[in-house]
């Protein structure tokens, strides 16, 4: 558990609140989004156990967060039919603090304004524990898979190009 008040995020507090066990991990950054195959170096993690949370609007305008590891990437088609959607796109970028309370690396699947419908990559049930932000840029948190499903009351699918 982060010990630091300074930098414990809403992210861990809502994990400390429903008593799910986590890990925090820092890292150096400049203010600005790295990406997160560059993030799990920093932190010295297998880069399959690292996720990015993205955000999406679909066909029928309401919006679906998808949380895949951070070297894939998303398959459009795969999400829209996970969330029964005729279509999804990503987001604009200077739509995601708005939609989602976070801005851009810094955006967590836990603690959105809204909850909204989110898919997790199939992927996450083959590890043990799995990273994400921890709801801002230079924070990451780790947990069960399932204890992050059961939070977020996600689902999961295969979401990722082949």
């Amino acid at each position: 558990m982060a010990k630091d008040k300074d930098n414990k995020t809403n992210v861990m507090r809502i994990l400390e609140k429903e008593k799910i066990p986590y890990h925090p991990y820092f890292y150096e950054h400049s203010g600005e989004a790295i990406d997160g195959v560059s993030v799990a170096k920093q932190l010295g993690q297998p880069v399959d156990q690292v996720f990015k949370t993205l955000v999406t609007r679909g066909a029928s305008k309401e919006f679906y967060v998808f949380v895949i590891p951070v070297a894939k990437e998303l398959n459009l088609k795969a999400a829209a039919r996970s969330v029964g959607e005729k279509s999804v796109e990503m987001i604009h970028v200077n739509e995601i603090n708005k939609t989602t309370g976070y801005i851009r690396g810094g955006c967590s699947p836990i603690g959105m304004k809204k909850q909204y419908v989110t898919v997790v990559d199939e992927s996450c049930l083959a590890q043990e524990r799995i990273i994400f932000s921890g709801g801002k840029i230079g924070t990451q948190v780790e947990v069960e898979p399932s204890a992050l499903l059961k939070l977020i009351s996600a689902s999961t699918a295969h979401l990722t190009m082949d």
